[in-house]
């Protein structure tokens, strides 16, 4: 079980809702954070470098929750726990609840609220390119990807020349891995994939077809899924060494979560 750092009913006034009145004059909204980290060091240490700072954490929501105007607090409460998970590395996951006792509601009520829960996950990415500027896509990709909210990138494998995989006739691919960290779910994740995609010109008239960048969802921590939209892990990355090749370069002891063995391994059996 995983420590946790409470923070309750923590009083902000700001201007969040679909009226206009309530952006215009605000009312009192109530955030409690629950922060899910190891306390093992701080309870020894008795040092504050050691610990998330309960007082940090609390002045950063206040921050985030009064910077914008927000027609829902589900937004509010997403952007809030996405920043606290930004800025200390030692919180795993996240559960925040905003409340807005003063909703316009018309009856009589004593609360609504939200809850949401985030979560760090590590993922592995495949890139690659065989139009155009290659390494001009990958690095712009990658760039994108650093840049989009609940994602950063971690590592990035050297960039391996190969041929290209599948029946199609066309140039031969630059390919890599980055290594990601993200608060995005699988499939939130895919959606943000597909987005720098299209910014990059991608085309998807033909299947196995030459494309200006690919990005595909590799690993996602030790997920297994198979929906009409996603597979994970992905499902032909054990006959790839493009794929392989330089997953292994960054991550050779990371276990495959069905085969259960090292991408190491997988790498000498292909």
């Amino acid at each position: 079980m995983m420590d946790k750092i409470t923070i309750s009913n923590l009083h902000i006034y700001a201007y969040h809702g679909v009226h206009e009145s309530e952006k215009e004059s605000g009312q009192n909204f109530y955030v409690s954070a629950v922060l899910y980290t190891d306390l093992f060091r701080a309870g020894h240490s008795d040092d504050l470098n050691d610990t998330v700072s309960y007082s940090d954490a609390a002045k950063l929501i206040n921050r985030v929750f009064t910077s914008a105007k927000y027609d829902l607090i589900e937004k509010a409460a997403y952007v809030c726990a996405e920043a606290v998970l930004d800025e200390f590395p030692a919180v795993s996951s996240i559960e925040l609840e905003v409340s807005k006792p003063e909703a316009p509601i018309g009856l009589e009520f004593e609360n609504v609220s939200v809850n949401i829960t985030l979560s760090r996950h590590t993922a592995y990415l495949g890139i690659g390119s065989n139009m155009g500027d290659r390494m001009g896509y990958i690095d712009s990709a990658t760039e994108q990807l650093d840049k989009t909210p609940g994602i950063k990138v971690v590592r990035r494998s050297g960039i391996i020349e190969t041929d290209p995989y599948g029946p199609v006739e066309q140039d031969k691919f630059l390919n890599g891995v980055l290594e990601i960290e993200t608060c995005l779910n699988p499939e939130a994740l895919l959606d943000k994939l597909h987005m720098i995609e299209d910014n990059l010109g991608r085309k998807r008239t033909v299947h196995w077809g030459p494309r200006t960048v690919d990005l595909d969802i590799l690993l996602f921590d030790d997920l297994v899924m198979n929906s009409d939209d996603l597979i994970i892990p992905h499902p032909d990355m054990k006959n790839r060494d493009f794929v392989l090749k330089p997953l292994a370069e960054i991550a050779p002891h990371l276990i495959h979560p069905i085969y259960n063995i090292s991408i190491f391994e997988m790498r000498g059996q292909l």
